[in-house]
């Protein structure tokens, strides 16, 4: 299989351009200039196309031939950043092509989402300040997602809860709705998102779907298990 991974240097996209090796694929990664030295320790194992990944030239050329495109979706800037490159692998996939994005928990996609007020408070403040700065544009990532909802093409889209460092603890598990009990820990090990995200490759049930994660070996996540 061969992979477009978009936004390859950060911390997700190493992690996933790692599991992706790891499962033999053939990989493509997409990252801003400046930032491809943070890939040299997969130096002649990835095909790395420098560039914006809004740039729709940058996208059209590195996921040509790409049976699976995995996008971090980054709402920087006030440029339409999310929804500029969304709408550009959605525009230059091939057909049939899985297309896998990341976000958080915050995108809903069919309104019966349940957030705390905590949740609801910091969201609100992140993107005031974000606004402000000129530095983040959540609604962009919200029109990202809206796009995406919308197409035909073979997507998923993956809502991360918050994040830690830390060995991989195994595929994480997932729900349809946050405010579900077995997200009540909200928490995933970074490279296990990373993780699912290449798993959702390969899994078909996750088509059209917008799955909520949470670390497989959470107390919310252990106590599911045990009630099954």
């Amino acid at each position: 299989m061969k992979v477009c991974i978009v936004g390859a240097s950060g911390k997700l996209g190493q992690y996933m351009v790692q599991h992706a090796l790891n499962r033999g694929y053939e990989v493509v990664g997409v990252c801003r200039e400046r930032s491809v030295g943070k890939l040299d320790a997969f130096e002649g194992r990835v095909t790395i196309i420098p560039g914006a990944t809004n740039d729709r030239e940058v996208i059209e050329k590195a996921v040509a031939g790409c049976d699976g495109v995995l996008t971090v979706l980054v709402p920087w800037g006030v440029e339409q950043y999310s929804s500029g490159t969304a709408q550009a692998v959605l525009d230059y996939a091939r057909p049939g092509a899985r297309l896998i994005f990341s976000c958080g928990w915050h995108i809903a996609r069919d309104g019966q989402d349940v957030y705390s007020w905590s949740f609801k408070a910091v969201t609100k403040v992140f993107g005031w300040i974000g606004r402000l700065t000129r530095a983040v544009e959540l609604d962009d990532q919200v029109e990202a997602c809206r796009r995406i909802f919308a197409s035909d093409a073979r997507w998923t889209v993956v809502r991360g809860s918050t994040l830690e460092e830390g060995e991989s603890q195994g595929l994480p598990v997932w729900s349809r709705h946050v405010g579900d009990p077995i997200l009540a820990s909200d928490l995933t090990r970074r490279v296990d998102f990373a993780l699912f995200m290449v798993a959702a490759l390969e899994n078909d049930e996750l088509v059209h779907e917008a799955p909520a994660i949470v670390g497989c070996q959470t107390p919310s996540a252990l106590a599911a298990k045990s009630a099954n």
